[in-house]
């Protein structure tokens, strides 16, 4: 199996903790909880910042940090994660605890990056997060924008959420964003945590670099996480299929700047005339 598909641990519980250590790389952290009614979650920030995306359903979430605590109540209202309306999210920033108690059945994405101290606990979402659609034809996507470099929310942090419909591509034309070369490029790591709709099916992801050195295509099945160090990353959904993902980017700036394939780069072109 290649290195950079990893899938859940476990049916229930925590499903994923991917740290820069475990990833070989340095910036982004992700785990993934999957909690029965009443069953709660706890940990510690650290040197990181953290944003909660409830997937679906509801938790009562509270975080603490040095000279507060806050109880930020129930969040969620989005019992599965294909009615795509916008998440309830929340940010909480470096050396701070958090915690959830399920009041439903929940799943939890724990966005993780470097943090500095410069925010402070907050709701991200619904409210405040952009629904727009990218592409057309086969390439249509529909995007919930958590938290990229137009929110100023985190310090290292890009998040977002993305829906592709049965039989379409996403991630395409094929980009990257794998040098530190800002502006015409900034060097972001990202995660993939993939959900299909209905969740028997499958889907495809590449990423490849264009000298050779990475090549990898992985069949990815429901809460499954690839992992893009660098190079190009699209994936594809068969007919039948609804395909989800959340994304987490980070690097040294929070900035997203990425080139298109050259070979590839004549569809946006075309298709943004």
């Amino acid at each position: 199996m290649s290195k950079l598909l990893v899938s859940p641990k476990a049916e229930s519980g925590e499903i994923h903790d991917i740290t820069p250590q475990s990833a070989e790389w340095g910036y982004v952290g992700f785990a993934a909880h999957r909690l029965k009614a009443g069953e709660s979650v706890s940990a510690s920030t650290d040197s990181t910042e953290v944003i909660l995306v409830m997937v679906e359903g509801k938790a009562n979430i509270r975080a603490a940090g040095e000279g507060y605590a806050e109880d930020f109540g129930e969040l969620g209202d989005r019992m599965n994660v294909f009615e795509k309306t916008p998440p309830h999210c929340l940010y909480v920033p470096n050396d701070s605890k958090w915690s959830a108690t399920a009041t439903t059945d929940c799943t939890i994405g724990v966005c993780r990056a470097p943090g500095k101290g410069n925010y402070k606990a907050q709701r991200l979402g619904p409210d405040g997060i952009n629904t727009e659609t990218r592409g057309k034809g086969a390439n249509t996507r529909h995007i919930n924008v958590i938290a990229m470099e137009d929110r100023d929310v985190a310090d290292s942090l890009l998040v977002t959420e993305v829906f592709t419909p049965s039989g379409n591509w996403s991630s395409y034309p094929p980009h990257r964003h794998d040098e530190d070369d800002f502006p015409r490029m900034t060097y972001l790591e990202e995660t993939y945590y993939h959900r299909l709709n209905p969740p028997q099916g499958y889907a495809h992801q590449r990423v490849w670099t264009e000298d050779g050195s990475l090549d990898e295509t992985m069949t990815v099945h429901d809460h499954d996480v690839v992992l893009v160090p660098k190079g190009h990353h699209p994936c594809g959904v068969p007919w039948g299929y609804e395909l989800y993902y959340l994304n987490v980017m980070a690097g040294p700036l929070r900035k997203w700047r990425f080139q298109n394939h050259e070979d590839h780069n004549w569809i946006y072109e075309r298709d943004n005339k």
